[in-house]
């Protein structure tokens, strides 16, 4: 059976460094059996690959795309916290912000790209509860924002 991190490098990726908080809070903090992790934007190399709305200025192939960036920034807070990803017992919840215009109603398509990834990497235990909203704007004008709660060892 593989590891979460041999998934990882099976589907072709990387686990980034931790990117660094953009505010006054912790990219993720463990309570009990539980870790929740900050809201995560598709950081790459310390930059947003794409900024703008979903809906305008970025299309929602893309932003799925930035989702599963925003779900793989989330994992690496997960191993900074726990050292190893084989100690994820089960992703619990996801949160998906989709920044994007008016009448955009695909943020669940797009959010899909989060779950998805989830799903490869940690399979049934990567199955969560989950909600995908609009919003009006997020951080750096970033399209998409992942946030989740993981159980732990």
């Amino acid at each position: 059976m593989a590891t979460p991190e041999e998934r990882i490098a099976e589907l072709g990726l990387t686990l980034p460094e931790v990117v660094p908080p953009v505010a006054a809070y912790q990219p993720a903090v463990r309570s009990g059996d539980h870790v929740y992790v900050s809201g995560q934007l598709p950081f790459v190399d310390g930059k947003l690959p794409a900024t703008g709305k979903v809906g305008a200025e970025v299309d929602a192939e893309t932003a799925k795309d930035l989702a599963a960036l925003c779900a793989l920034n989330a994992i690496a807070a997960v191993r900074a916290e726990v050292g190893e990803l084989a100690d994820v017992v089960r992703i619990v919840k996801v949160g998906g912000f989709v920044a994007s215009t008016p009448e955009f109603t695909g943020q669940p398509g797009v959010i899909n790209g989060a779950s998805e990834l989830l799903g490869s990497v940690f399979g049934e235990a990567g199955v969560h509860a989950r909600a995908a909203v609009g919003v009006a704007a997020l951080p750096l004008d970033a399209p998409v924002e992942v946030d989740m709660i993981v159980e732990v060892r």
